[in-house]
């Protein structure tokens, strides 16, 4: 059983092998020069305009947060879609008490102003 496994057990073995090597390699054939400018945090070709340490408004961890569970919705969207023949009359309320109470959340969200950008 396992015999069906030997070809993926040596491919990974092979691509640890290359990005293990690849490091190396790196590490020891490249330049080791430091310089004041090198050692400088790199932001897109731009000098740095503010704190690296600054606060993030909580608006951006709500729509992250927002993202992930809309995300999920979708992951459970296609598998239902696929079988929703073999699922019948019970998998069809099901999904719609899913998406009423995703619904919800949304319209909740949104009376709040928790989509507003500001």
């Amino acid at each position: 059983m396992l015999d069906s496994y030997t070809g993926a057990a040596i491919l990974l073995l092979f691509a640890t092998a290359i990005a293990v090597g690849m490091v190396v390699a790196t590490s020891l054939l490249g330049p080791k020069r430091e310089f004041a400018e090198k050692m400088e945090p790199f932001e897109c070709g731009e000098s740095q305009i503010v704190s690296p340490y600054q606060r993030f408004s909580v608006k951006f961890y709500l729509v992250a947060v927002l993202f992930i569970l809309f995300d999920i919705e979708a992951v459970f969207l296609f598998p239902w879609a696929i079988l929703y023949k073999k699922l019948g009359l019970f998998g069809l309320v099901e999904m719609i008490l899913f998406l009423i109470i995703l619904g919800v959340g949304l319209a909740y969200v949104w009376i709040r102003g928790g989509l507003d950008w500001e």
